[in-house]
């Protein structure tokens, strides 16, 4: 084969594994608004779609690393999207079957056959973004040659990635618009066909482009036995643990921040009229930065080291987190009008109630007590009174504490590509191991947001933040102690 050819087939694997990249965010994205839907109807299960797609990680991170071996980077792909497919159909099935049928209580609360579908769903979709995961970071650290180099390519690939996470929960957010108990999976299942209709797609470029396979073991040999565990080299290990807690950090920061402009209650943001759509919008700006900070992060790494990167991003990200913990609440700045346009909704609100469009359009320009009593009723079916829809004509006030949470976007956005490039570093024939079990430490992403879910049912929204400090403070110990490799007498190479 030819240099030409072979630098042309690098290209195309380079960008099949970007577009496997923005499709692990498109998924993984879902579960945080689709919670609010859940979380509207239980008090309790509003993470628990994305414990379920992350906890996926825990059962198939290992298995994952196995399949690389056995049958390879493109069927491993391959593999991810048919079980993709399938779990984003079960999502739907979610939304058509088992409303009205009660299986278990919790709390006195009946559960109903609907949630456990959904439930199922996620799950399988994180077997899905598992294995995707398994398969494009390795692939990537590796046509980019390793070292800042590799980095700097698994960055430019966090790019795309974050351009999906960018766009799904904005998507999400204008499908709800304002979370009620009439609010179910019927309202976003738009999404969940255009998902699916994009996982058939990808599986049948992917089929027709030819990715290498330097892992695969080849037919009629033994595979091969190695004398260690990836897990023996101590800046891996410290590695596999920094993962967990960067996923729990990456997911938490926005999962919280979105349930807090939704909640409508004294504990939210005081954002009383449509707090799921400005949240999807606000929190759509995290991922957002996050694309930034890849982007800039691709410019940069063949010259700033990984290590140097990480220590910046996460001393900046502690200061950031703490600023936005100690600002009250009540320090806020209004919705630019693009993200939310006060009369335009309240038109929208009244003529969802059956309103005239020429006598709601009258109404905004000259606001009536009257005409609310007269249209009360009218109002009632919406679950809408007099004062909300008032309420609706102002301008709703984002605290200043969600800028600096968003913010984090630009810090968190390299931390990935950083943590995977040191841990990875000089493990040679263990990498594909390695990878696999990094895989399954993404549970992270999972577990901590949960945890942390708990914790600002307790203690508030803004003080579960302090989790994600303490999180923080471990990945600055990594980027500073951990990452350095002390095993090198450990033969890596064949």
């Amino acid at each position: 084969m030819s240099t030409d050819q072979k630098n042309k087939g690098k290209i195309i694997a380079i960008i099949a594994m970007m577009f496997l990249f923005a499709m692990i965010a498109f998924v993984t994205n879902l579960a945080a608004p689709f919670g609010l839907i859940w979380g509207n109807q239980y008090s309790w299960a509003g993470m628990m779609g994305n414990m379920m797609n992350f906890l996926a990680y825990l059962f198939m991170g290992v298995p994952a690393g196995t399949m690389l071996v056995k049958i390879g980077y493109k069927k491993t792909a391959l593999t991810a999207m048919a079980v993709g497919f399938v779990g984003l159909f079960i999502q739907y099935l979610s939304s058509v079957v088992g409303a009205d049928t009660a299986l278990f209580s919790v709390g006195g609360q009946e559960v109903y056959l609907n949630l456990i579908i959904y439930l199922l769903g996620a799950f399988i979709c994180g077997f899905c973004v598992c294995m995707l995961n398994t398969v494009v970071n390795p692939m990537l650290n590796l046509l980019g040659g390793g070292g800042n180099k590799g980095n700097q390519l698994i960055q430019t690939g966090g790019t795309l990635n974050s351009l999906a996470a960018t766009l799904t929960p904005l998507f999400v957010g204008v499908l709800i618009g304002s979370v009620t108990d009439k609010t179910a999976m019927s309202d976003v299942t738009p999404l969940l066909f255009i998902a699916m209709a994009v996982f058939a797609v990808s599986f049948i470029i992917i089929s027709a482009i030819a990715i290498p396979e330097p892992h695969l073991a080849k037919k009629g040999e033994p595979q091969e036995k190695f004398e260690h565990s990836p897990l023996a080299f101590r800046h891996t290990l410290l590695g596999v643990i920094a993962i967990f807690l960067y996923v729990g950090i990456e997911v938490g920061i926005p999962a919280q921040l979105n349930f807090f402009m939704a909640d409508t209650s004294a504990k939210g943001a005081g954002i009383l009229v449509n707090g799921a759509a400005i949240g999807g919008a606000i929190v759509a700006i995290y991922w957002l930065l996050m694309l930034v900070g890849r982007f800039l992060s691709s410019l940069i790494s063949g010259k700033v080291s990984t290590r140097a990167q990480l220590i910046a991003v996460s001393s900046v990200a502690i200061v950031l987190t703490l600023i936005a913990i100690f600002t009250p609440k009540t320090v806020g700045f209004d919705v630019p009008k693009f993200v939310y346009d006060p009369a335009k909704k309240t038109v929208e609100l009244l003529e969802n109630a059956g309103i005239p469009a020429a006598e709601a359009e009258a109404f905004v320009a000259n606001p009536s007590a009257e005409f609310l009593e007269q249209n009360a009723a009218a109002l009632a079916t919406e679950k809408m009174t007099p004062e909300s829809v008032m309420k609706s004509l102002e301008t709703p006030k984002v605290p200043l504490s969600a800028l600096f949470l968003v913010l984090c976007g630009l810090c968190t956005s390299v931390m990935w590509g950083g943590i995977f490039n040191l841990a990875v570093e000089g493990l040679g024939k263990y990498t594909a191991k390695a990878s696999g079990i990094f895989m399954a430490m993404v549970v992270g992403g999972g577990v901590m947001p949960f945890i942390q879910n708990m914790l600002s049912g307790s203690f508030g929204y803004l003080a579960s933040y302090w989790l994600v400090i303490a999180m923080l403070v471990y990945l600055l110990y990594y980027g500073l102690i951990g990452c350095k490799n002390v095993n090198t007498d450990i033969p890596t190479e064949d």
